[in-house]
C-alpha cells in the first residue's frame, strides 16, 4: 500500500522557495509556468542575487539572516515562522546552503524537497563535481529528492545524468549538470503540484502517469563496428 506525501493532494495552493545565492534554479522554476502559486522567496542572505530575480517576477521576498542567530535551532525556528506565515503546501530548497535541524525537517516532512548536484546517493555534500572528476567517473548528474535527517539521502524523485568528458574541469562539468538541474527541478515540483508523487512502504517515490523508456547513457560512447562480409 502506498502512502502519499502529506500535501500531495490535487493542486496544492502554494510553494515557498528558499535560496542562498544567485538563484539560477529559482529562475528556472519561475519560468516553468507551474500549476501552483509561488507565495514567497526567502533567503538567509540579504544580498542574494536570487532575491532580485524573484522581485522581477513580482514574488514577495523575505530575509532571515542566519548570522543574526546564535545557533541552528534558533535560526531554523525563526525561518519556520516566516515560512508558515505563507501557509505553503511545499517548501523548495533551491540552492539553500544550510544544514537543517531535526525539528525543521520533521515540521515539513514529505513537503520539503531539494536539488543536489550529483547522482545520489553518490557524492553527498559539497564539491561534487571535483570529487567526481577525481574518482574518474564517466557519468555524473543531479538529483531532486525529499529532504530527511540523513543529509542528501532522502527519497529520490527524479535524476538526470550527463557524460563526463576527458577534458572536463569542475566548472565545465558543473555547467552541464546545472543545465539539467533547470530541467528536472521544475518537473519534480509539477509532479508534486499535480498530486502524482507517492511514497511506498519502503520510502521509494512512485510517480503516476509517467512514461519510462528503455534507454542508456554510455560514456565514453561506444563505436559501432560492422563485421566484414
Amino acid at each position: 500500500m502506498r502512502n502519499k506525501p502529506e500535501s500531495a493532494d490535487t493542486n496544492p495552493g502554494s510553494i515557498v522557495i528558499l535560496i542562498s545565492g544567485r538563484g539560477s534554479n529559482l529562475r528556472a522554476i519561475l519560468e516553468a509556468d507551474l500549476p501552483c502559486r509561488i507565495a514567497a522567496v526567502i533567503s538567509n542572505h540579504a544580498d542574494a542575487p536570487g532575491l532580485g530575480i524573484a522581485r522581477q517576477h513580482g514574488i514577495q521576498t523575505m530575509t532571515v539572516e542566519h548570522r543574526n542567530y546564535p545557533d541552528r535551532q534558533s535560526f531554523d525556528s525563526e525561518l519556520a515562522i516566516c515560512i508558515d506565515s505563507f501557509h505553503p503546501d511545499l517548501v523548495v530548497l533551491a540552492g539553500f546552503m544550510r544544514i537543517l535541524t531535526h525539528e525543521f525537517v520533521m515540521r515539513y516532512k514529505n513537503r520539503l524537497i531539494n536539488i543536489h548536484p550529483s547522482l545520489l546517493p553518490a557524492y553527498g555534500g559539497l564539491n561534487t563535481h571535483a570529487r567526481a572528476l577525481q574518482d574518474g567517473v564517466k557519468i555524473h548528474g543531479c538529483t531532486v529528492h525529499f529532504v530527511t535527517e540523513d543529509l542528501d539521502h532522502g527519497p529520490i524523485i527524479i535524476q538526470a545524468a550527463v557524460p563526463v568528458f576527458m577534458d572536463d574541469t569542475p566548472a565545465t562539468l558543473g555547467a552541464r549538470v546545472l543545465h539539467q538541474e533547470h530541467r528536472i527541478f521544475p518537473q519534480a515540483i509539477r509532479w508534486f503540484c499535480n498530486g502524482q508523487l507517492n511514497l511506498d512502504a519502503d520510502g521509494i517515490v512512485r510517480i503516476q502517469d509517467t512514461e519510462q523508456r528503455e534507454t542508456a547513457l554510455i560514456s565514453p560512447r561506444m563505436e559501432s563496428r560492422q563485421c566484414a562480409s
